[in-house]
């Protein structure tokens, strides 16, 4: 299924347009097709970004003091555990 296409238009530098235009050229595609992909692309980069800002957010909180003394314990269990074989 086709997405419906609706006209737009835009204002952009007049070397931009001389650029997209050479680069539609050498893709063998429409400048609108380029423009298009450009957009597709920039608007998958930004939504990485978003969601990388959360994942770091989330990621980024300090163990609380119950997570703390856990870990210690986990890490001095497994010192125990491996002790002479490394």
């Amino acid at each position: 299924m086709l997405a419906a296409m609706i006209r737009t238009t835009i204002s952009i530098p007049k070397i931009l347009l001389e650029q997209a235009e050479e680069a539609a050229r050498q893709l063998n595609i429409s400048r609108n097709r380029l423009i298009g992909l450009a957009i597709e692309s920039f608007i998958s980069s930004h939504q990485n970004l978003v969601i990388l800002d959360e994942l770091n957010r989330v990621y980024s909180d300090e163990p609380d003091p119950d997570e703390k003394a856990r870990l210690s314990k986990m890490r001095n269990h497994h010192r125990r555990i491996v002790g002479g074989e490394w």
